[in-house]
């Protein structure tokens, strides 16, 4: 499954560099909004919730109804009290797009992480451009010299990065590269069954000082108080939301703000 998202990644980004060029695309990238630091939005108290923004995947289906759109789900999202935001941009596997990207960051004033197959350099600048203020690197889909490079560049256009991990051996790869913050992702991109247990194994194993986010297979507050009792610091949750008939409840629920704490907070 992995190889064939890689390959579909790859294909997405010639034919669209063909429309628009490296130069032409970095010309863009000085016209780009406020600074919305996402890797901040991970560590204030108590577990923050990234919530996610996707129609479809592989493995589910058809997740969204087709009356949900991206602006009024992520506002819903905000409303709730969700920390930052996940946008599925890739299109063939999740219909997803970057005019999902766009419409996100108009929407909201949370941070926002472009989330996809990132394999080349072009989509880090896609992500700038188009409002995103981190990316994922997907070490299972990475050679460590392009995980090493795609890591500094996005560093250096100041976008964050969102590091996933699988297994053990993944995770020593990533603080290699210097990531500071490790997606713990509980699904095996080989068979995609889901098993939480995966961020309990390999949360021991993670140097004190880093950021970790557990993703894939999260859908109630037990959940939720079990891994932040070991030390996560967020969770990134999108069927569960998307599948909600009120978003915006659904993420009071699982982060435990009622509308009172809410109104307080803000």
């Amino acid at each position: 499954m992995i190889e064939q998202l890689i390959a579909g990644a790859r294909e997405g980004v010639e034919a669209r560099r063909r429309d628009l060029s490296q130069a032409d695309l970095e010309s863009r990238l000085s016209a780009r909004g406020e600074d919305r630091p996402f890797n901040e939005a991970l560590v204030r108290p108590g577990l923050s919730l990234i919530a996610e923004f996707k129609r479809r995947s592989p493995s589910a289906g058809q997740i969204a109804r087709e009356q949900v759109g991206v602006a009024a789900q992520v506002a819903a999202y905000e409303r709730g009290g969700a920390a930052a935001l996940s946008v599925l941009t890739d299109e063939p596997h999740f219909g997803g797009s970057l005019a999902d990207l766009r419409a996100a960051r108009a929407a909201s004033s949370l941070p926002i992480i472009r989330k996809d197959f990132v394999v080349d350099r072009y989509q880090l600048y896609e992500a700038a451009v188009n409002g995103a203020d981190a990316v994922l690197l997907i070490v299972a889909a990475l050679g460590d010299e392009d995980l090493r490079s795609l890591y500094e560049e996005a560093r250096s256009i100041d976008l964050d990065c969102l590091v996933e991990v699988h297994d053990g051996e993944e995770l020593e790869r990533a603080l290699v590269a210097g990531a500071e913050v490790i997606g713990i992702n509980n699904r095996n991109l080989d068979d995609m069954n889901v098993d939480i247990a995966t961020t309990f194994e390999l949360m021991p194993n993670v140097p004190a000082g880093k950021t970790v986010v557990a993703e894939s297979g999260i859908s109630g507050r037990e959940e939720l108080e079990e891994l932040d009792r070991v030390g996560v610091d967020a969770v990134l949750i999108g069927g569960a939301l998307m599948v909600a008939p009120d978003p915006e409840e659904k993420v009071r629920e699982l982060t435990g703000t009622d509308e009172s704490t809410r109104e307080h907070l803000v």
